[in-house]
This record gives structure tokens, C-alpha cells and sequence, in this order.
């Protein structure tokens, strides 16, 4: 493996591992403010799509300037109201890992980059309601379109997969949250994602924290993983007749 592929794997290794350790703390959020919110946004996305994939309705997505938010969607009482709360949680990293595979030559970072921040753009009129949330999913489509036209393909590339880690570890934004029966969103008490999906299949709230948890770190090793093999030299040779 080269040195600068070995330095490209642990810039983003320390990157998740800085922004892991960081939301865990008030201060934290504070200095990776914008992406808090934009780890509060896909995961309200995660909730809303969800819905939308299992018949119901996403009617809208609000984004709080404390960085909490909340999507409001119509789904039928039952397991589909499980699967929408955990869409929340684990859609971002399944988002982030996907990203991470269809990013991983340079040359197509830049057009998957484009892509996001045009689906981030269509967001807006559909879903995104409210000017704080309007104004940032709207600033940040726009500097991803930006930075897809003019970042050099090896920088593209790096901020892709940068881009793709923080959806993975979105879940993990406030870890007291997901292991509590609730907690407030936009100064109001609301029931956490782990208790809806306990209230519906039995075991504790803790356990499905777990195993979001757990699954959201597999998804990002495999995910990185794939990323970061290293490619097969291109062969060449001459075919006899």
C-alpha cells in the first residue's frame, strides 16, 4: 500500500474517530456545527423517506438551530412505524456507505458530489420547511454543486468520503438520546427513535440503541473497507492467435 494512500485512510480514520468523541460533548457540537446539521437533517431525511418507501407520507422536515429536528410523516400503526423510526437511524449510514462504494474512483466523485447537493436542492422545495432549515440545506446543496465543478478530482475524492463518514456517524450524533426513552427536540419532549421501535417490538429501548449502533459501525467498516482497497493495476499483453 502506498504512503499517500496510507495517509488518505488514516486522515479519514481520525476524522470519524475526532467526530465520534466530539458530539458527545455540548462544546463538540458546537465547533462541528454545520455538521450537526447535517447529520440532524439526513437522519430526519432517513425518517421521512422511510415513510415514503413503506406507502405513507413525508409532509415535511424542520430543522431547529439548537441542531435538533424533526420530520413529520403519516405511516400505519405496527412493525411499519418500527421501520420508519429505525430509518432514521441507520438510513444516514446506509446513505454514507453506498456513497463511499459509487465514490471511489476520482473521477466519478465529482459527479456523485453533484448529484447530492442537486437531491439536497430538490429537498428544499419538497420537504425542507422553515427559513433556518431552508437556508441551510440550500447553502449547502449550493456549495456542493460548487465544489463538484471546481475541486480537483483527488480533492473531490477526499471529500466525498469525507462527506460519506459523517452520514455513517450520524446515528452516533448524540448517544445519550439514542439510549433513552426520549429527550428534547426544538424545546419540546418528544419519545426517542430506540422507544418507538421498543414500543413495537418488545425488547428495551437500550437494545435497539445497540444494535443501531452496532450496525451503523459495521456498515461504515465496510464501507471504508471497499473505499479504500487498494484497485488492480490495469494489465497489458499481447493475445495469440
Amino acid at each position: 500500500m502506498s504512503q499517500r494512500r496510507l495517509n488518505h485512510r488514516g486522515l479519514l480514520l481520525l476524522s470519524a474517530l475526532l467526530t465520534l468523541v466530539l458530539w458527545q460533548f455540548p462544546s463538540g457540537r458546537l465547533a462541528l456545527y454545520p455538521f450537526t446539521l447535517l447529520a440532524t437533517y439526513a437522519h430526519e431525511m432517513g425518517h421521512g423517506l422511510t415513510a415514503l418507501l413503506l406507502g405513507g407520507r413525508f409532509h415535511s422536515l424542520v430543522l431547529f438551530p439548537d441542531g435538533s429536528g424533526v420530520a413529520r410523516h403519516a405511516i400505519a400503526p405496527g412493525p411499519a412505524s418500527a421501520l420508519v423510526a429505525a430509518g432514521g437511524l441507520v438510513g444516514p449510514s446506509v446513505a454514507g456507505a453506498a456513497l463511499l462504494v459509487l465514490g471511489r474512483k476520482s473521477g466519478l466523485a465529482r459527479v456523485v458530489l453533484f448529484i447530492v447537493g442537486v437531491l439536497m436542492g430538490l429537498s428544499v422545495l419538497l420537504y425542507v420547511r422553515g427559513p433556518f432549515g431552508q437556508s441551510f440545506v440550500g447553502l449547502a446543496s449550493l456549495a456542493l454543486i460548487v465544489f463538484s465543478r471546481f475541486a480537483p478530482p483527488a480533492v473531490a475524492l477526499l471529500g466525498l468520503q469525507f462527506l460519506s463518514v459523517q452520514l455513517c456517524l450520524a446515528v452516533f450524533k448524540d448517544l445519550n438520546y439514542m439510549f433513552s426513552p426520549g429527550g428534547y427536540v426544538g424545546g419540546q419532549l418528544m419519545r426517542s427513535d430506540s422507544a418507538a421501535i421498543a414500543e413495537v417490538l418488545i425488547l428495551p429501548y437500550w437494545f435497539w440503541g445497540a444494535v443501531t449502533a452496532a450496525f451503523s459501525f459495521t456498515v461504515l467498516a465496510l464501507g471504508l473497507r471497499t473505499a479504500l482497497r487498494p484497485q488492480p493495476a490495469p494489465t497489458s499483453g499481447r493475445t495469440a492467435r
